[in-house]
């Protein structure tokens, strides 16, 4: 295999480490493969969970707060990233071959990216979100409207796919040792195509949204230690703090997943040949990236009570003991459950009621 063929080899949709003209093994056919079912699985359940809790609130016709629509739609992402995994593990059982065909595996790798790029743009716009809604919680509030937010996961959406051009271009099928053909970005000039392709991807889809998430969330915290100015109801500043935390438990979780798999793409590219070591600790980063698709459904579990709520109205939405209401701390941010009363809290009700990776492999 000549040099231009070693570098696309290096560029392989499989995020796999394994070369293909090596001995297969049981960490590469049977462990990670093993791993890397549990996450799916995992995340996709998780996922299909947040869901189909919010859209079983649409269907209560509560109105959707701006978190829901931000939370939904990285639910959306997260298992569309997830549905390529199985492709993921196929490649590690079969020694990193592709069976698939082209059209395929240019949709999967364009799948794999996007899903990436889309998920870090939503986590973004969420902490512009929570920062408007800390910082000048009167002044922006017109702005923070449902409307506003679906408006801005459609741009985030068209970005995404303009920021992949690269990927739709180049992703296509390489002949490897053994006769078989893995699914590859096929780049016009490897030897610096990889370098600028590396660091195009880490500014778009890393380094700049940190910068942008941990500026917002230091002027968050600097104004909650600092406010003076008038203040909106108590109801609203706990619901604010409580969405807040999620939202840093949620971007928190995000970089740590995702920031050794970013930090060995910028160190492979001063690395000929990779050690074993270096080969695992990849492969580790690679299902870190992975698992984190899975653990954001599990973090609106454990640190939104609301969620709990909503999820037990939609499981049981024609239990007779419960009914949907609004809630009064929380406004249509939330439903709450609550027992049956006499008519006219039932009329009061009826009243109111009207108111979810291109990853550059290591071969």
């Amino acid at each position: 295999m000549g040099s231009d063929d070693s570098e696309n080899a290096s560029l392989a949709l499989s995020n796999s480490s394994k070369n293909p003209t090596e001995p297969s093994d049981p960490y590469h056919t049977i462990l990670m493969p093993s791993i890397f079912g549990i996450i799916c699985f995992l995340g996709i359940v998780g996922n299909c969970i947040v869901i189909y809790t919010i859209v079983k609130k649409t269907k209560f016709r509560a109105q959707q707060s701006v978190p829901d629509i931000f939370i939904f739609n990285l639910s959306i992402v997260d298992l569309l990233f997830l549905l390529g995994m199985p492709f993921l593990i196929h490649q590690l059982v079969g020694n990193g071959s592709w069976h698939f065909g082209a059209t395929m595996c240019t949709l999967i790798t364009a799948l794999d990216s996007n899903s990436q790029i889309v998920s870090t743009y939503i986590l973004t716009v969420m902490t512009l979100d929570r920062y408007l809604a800390t910082v000048h919680p009167m002044r922006f509030n017109h702005v923070r409207t449902p409307c506003a937010a679906g408006v801005t996961i459609c741009l985030v959406w068209l970005l995404s796919l303009v920021t992949i051009i690269p990927v739709w271009m180049y992703a296509g099928l390489m002949p490897l040792k053994d006769g078989s053909v893995g699914c590859a970005l096929l780049l016009p000039n490897p030897s610096t195509n990889t370098y600028w392709f590396t660091l195009y991807q880490f500014v778009l889809a890393f380094a700049f949204p940190l910068v942008v998430i941990c500026g917002a969330f230091f002027r968050i915290l600097q104004n909650m230690v600092t406010t003076v100015g008038p203040l909106p109801l108590r109801s609203q500043r706990v619901r604010t703090r409580k969405v807040t935390r999620m939202a840093v438990a949620i971007c928190l979780a995000f970089f740590i997943c995702w920031a050794p798999y970013y930090v060995l793409q910028l160190a492979h590219l001063g690395v000929q040949q990779p050690s074993f070591a270096f080969l695992y600790a990849y492969n580790i980063a690679i299902s870190m990236g992975y698992a984190n698709s899975c653990i954001n459904p599990f973090l609106y579990i454990m640190l939104s009570e609301t969620f709990k709520r909503q999820f037990i109205v939609a499981i049981r939405p024609a239990h007779k003991a419960f009914r949907v209401v609004p809630s009064m701390a929380e406004r249509s941010d939330s439903l709450r459950l609550a027992p049956k009363c006499t008519q006219h809290s039932q009329s009061s009700s009826k009243h109111l009621h009207n108111m979810l990776p291109v990853t550059v492999a290591v071969h």
